[in-house]
């Protein structure tokens, strides 16, 4: 009995294996959040506390050196001052030199919009300008997605499935192991010119950052989450501006694509194609035969119908037809 139960039960789980990897697949990512927030709460929690500590010091120093300045006016202008802030406007005399919406910075907006890298850093004022922003967008990511998807399949022709096939072919070397070797030299390379060296290029242009923040400004520009924190080309006195701003609209763009044809390149790995399907849904080959079975059988049956309405109505015209025959012979006799 135990051994019946413990094979009716390991059918069970091999008839619906997806659903069960489906629902770890699901737990997994749950967890995976729970430990993201707890890892970023506790160590960004306590230098938030620092920053408020200090950022209610220095608020009570400056009421208490100037003393014609109530608390109630000062937040007030606070206030507005964080606000203009929140729309890329800012009121120290060393960042007013710079605007944020001539034509290198609104090709700089336009490709974070349209890519949905999005830094926030910039946004649009007026309410014509937020509607223009929703029709653009609606219109314009798909479009983007369908030129992202139209040039790295042409990409991914040249750049991976011809080496891959070519060593394969030419030298006898097993395809997977040599689409396994590609992939990541793929990705050590793309890793190399798009982070590591914009990185260090990074570090020199831009005064206040280092390298590990530039590279922390490559990736998360690149992988699309634009959380906006730092954002090149807003420093005081940015020599060529309007080109560093350009220049860093097409490292944005090439990047993209370099990273979905590193993205597209790994997914195209057979072990990576298995391991997907485990979170699939399957198809059921009996369901799939009936179906074409009974697609089958509908349409002979449609054809049959058809043959023997067509033999029905030979016969109804057959009558018509001797009659005429008949008549035409009787009338050749008499003459």
């Amino acid at each position: 009995m135990q051994s019946l139960a413990g094979s009716s039960c390991v059918r069970l789980v091999e008839r619906h294996r997806s659903a069960w990897c489906f629902a770890f697949l699901v737990l997994g990512y749950l967890l995976y959040l729970v430990f993201g927030a707890v890892v970023f709460s506790s160590v960004e929690l306590p230098y938030e506390d620092l920053l408020r500590q200090e950022l209610r010091k220095l608020k009570q120093r400056f009421l208490e050196e100037h003393k014609c300045l109530s608390e109630q006016q000062l937040e007030q202008f606070l206030v507005r001052v964080l606000e203009a802030s929140n729309y890329g406007v800012s009121v120290l005399s060393n960042a007013s030199g710079n605007w944020n919406w001539d034509f290198t910075s609104a090709l700089f907006f336009a490709s974070t919009v349209l890519s949905t890298t999005g830094y926030g850093h910039t946004v649009p004022l007026s309410d014509g300008g937020k509607a223009f922003c929703i029709i653009y967008s609606v219109i314009g990511i798909p479009f983007t997605l369908l030129f992202l998807t139209a040039v790295v399949q042409r990409i991914t022709v040249h750049v991976t499935r011809r080496p891959v096939l070519y060593f394969h072919i030419r030298w006898g070397f097993s395809k997977q192991v040599v689409a396994i070797i590609h992939a990541v030299l793929l990705g050590f390379v793309t890793v190399s010119c798009f982070f590591f060296i914009p990185a260090a290029v990074f570090s020199i242009l831009e005064d206040d950052w280092n390298f590990l923040e530039s590279f922390y400004f490559c990736f998360i520009s690149l992988s699309t989450i634009g959380l906006g924190d730092y954002v090149p080309g807003e420093g005081y006195n940015q020599k060529f501006r309007e080109l560093y701003k350009i220049g860093i609209t097409c490292y944005l763009l090439l990047g993209l694509i370099a990273m979905l044809v590193v993205l597209e390149t790994f997914c195209e790995l057979h072990e990576l194609k298995k391991f997907r399907k485990m979170f699939y849904v399957k198809k059921d080959k009996d369901e799939d035969q009936v179906h074409i079975m009974e697609h089958d059988q509908l349409s002979f049956s449609s054809i049959t119908d058809q043959a023997a309405g067509l033999k029905e109505d030979q016969k109804q015209n057959e009558p018509f037809v001797a009659a005429q025959a008949s008549t035409y012979s009787d009338g050749s006799a008499n003459n």
